[in-house]
C-alpha cells in the first residue's frame, strides 16, 4: 500500500469492525486489544499493552537487505542493528518452527494447523496466532528452532505475548534465507524442507490486499513478505516491521526493515517504505 490518502480511506473504512471486535479480543487472553487499523491484524497493538514504556524522541530505524543470488551471507545494514519489538513479524518464524517440529515427528500439518497457518500468515490473524504459539511451545520453542534456522538474536516474548519477541535486522534476515530459495540460501542448508519452504512463500506471496505493503515499495509486483506493528500503551508511539523478498531488474533481495518511535501507522509505514527502497538501491550499486 502507498500512499497517505490509500492508507487512510483503509483505516475508516476498517473502523466499524474493529469496534465490533473489541469485546472478542479482550476475550483472547495473555494479549489485551489497543486497536488497530485493520481487521485483519485485529488484536496486533494489544502486543504492546504490557510494553516498557517508550518514551517521547526520535523514530529509530533499521535496514537490512541481502542480494539472494549473490553467495555472501552477510546482509548490508542501513541503521544500527539493534533489537526491536517484532509484533506480527514474529509469524512466520512460528509458522518455521511449526513446519520444522512437525518434520521432526514425521508428519506434515493437519487440516486443521493449516486452517490456522494460512490466516495467520495472510490475514495476520491473531487468535490463530495465539493457538500456533501454545502448540510449538512458546518462546522455548521458537528459540530452539531458531537456533537450527542460525538466528542469534532473537528471544522469544514473556508468557502468551508473541508479539513482544525481540529480534535484529540481521537476525530476521537469517529467517528467510531458511526460507528462499538462492545461491546464497543454498549455503545455509537450511533444516526446513522443500515442501515447508515453499508453503511459507506461498502464503508471504498471496497476503491480503490490506497487507501490501512495506518491503514491497521497494520492487514491482514481485515480492513476498510479513508485516507488524503495534502501539506502545504509555507513549502513543508506534512500532512498524516488514520482512520479505524483492526482486528488482531480475535479481532477487531479501529485506527486512524494523522501526520503532513513529507517531501514527501511517508515519510509521512510509518510514518502513522509504528505508527498504533506500536499503534495496543501495545493495543494487554495490
Amino acid at each position: 500500500m502507498k500512499g497517505a490518502s490509500r492508507r487512510g480511506s483503509r483505516a475508516g473504512a476498517c473502523a466499524s469492525a474493529l469496534l465490533a471486535s473489541v469485546a472478542t479480543l479482550f476475550a483472547l487472553g495473555g494479549l489485551h486489544a489497543v486497536a488497530a487499523p485493520s481487521p485483519s491484524e485485529q488484536t496486533h497493538a494489544a502486543a504492546g499493552v504490557d510494553a516498557a514504556p517508550q518514551g517521547p524522541g526520535k523514530t529509530r530505524v533499521t535496514a537490512a537487505v541481502l542480494n539472494l543470488d549473490g553467495k555472501s551471507l552477510e546482509p548490508l545494514l542501513d541503521g544500527e542493528d539493534a533489537s526491536y519489538d517484532t509484533a506480527s513479524i514474529v509469524k512466520v518464524d512460528i509458522l518455521a518452527t511449526l513446519l520444522l517440529q512437525a518434520q521432526d515427528a514425521g508428519r506434515h500439518l493437519t487440516a486443521q494447523e493449516r486452517a490456522l497457518a494460512e490466516p495467520m500468515i495472510r490475514n495476520s490473524d491473531n487468535a490463530a496466532t495465539n493457538d500456533l504459539w501454545r502448540e510449538i511451545g512458546g518462546a522455548p520453542g521458537m528459540e530452539a528452532a531458531n537456533k537450527r534456522m542460525g538466528l542469534t538474536a532473537t528471544e522469544g516474548g514473556p508468557g502468551a505475548k508473541w508479539g513482544l519477541t525481540q529480534t535484529t535486522a540481521s537476525d530476521q534476515i537469517r529467517l528467510l534465507l531458511s526460507v528462499f530459495d538462492g545461491a546464497a540460501a543454498s549455503k545455509t542448508d537450511s533444516p526446513l524442507d522443500k515442501d515447508s519452504r515453499a508453503y511459507i512463500r506461498s502464503l508471504m506471496t498471496h497476503v491480503a490486499s490490506d497487507q501490501a505493503w512495506g518491503v514491497s515499495a521497494a520492487s514491482g509486483s514481485d515480492h513476498a513478505l510479513k508485516n507488524g506493528w503495534l502501539q506502545r500503551t504509555a507513549s502513543g508511539l508506534w512500532d512498524v516491521n516488514s520482512v520479505g523478498q524483492v526482486t528488482v531488474d531480475g535479481h532477487h533481495y531479501l529485506v527486512a526493515v524494523l522501526s520503532d518511535g513513529s507517531p501514527s501507522m501511517d508515519d510509521g509505514i512510509a518510514v518502513v517504505e522509504r528505508a527498504a527502497r533506500q536499503a534495496v538501491a543501495a545493495t543494487t550499486r554495490t
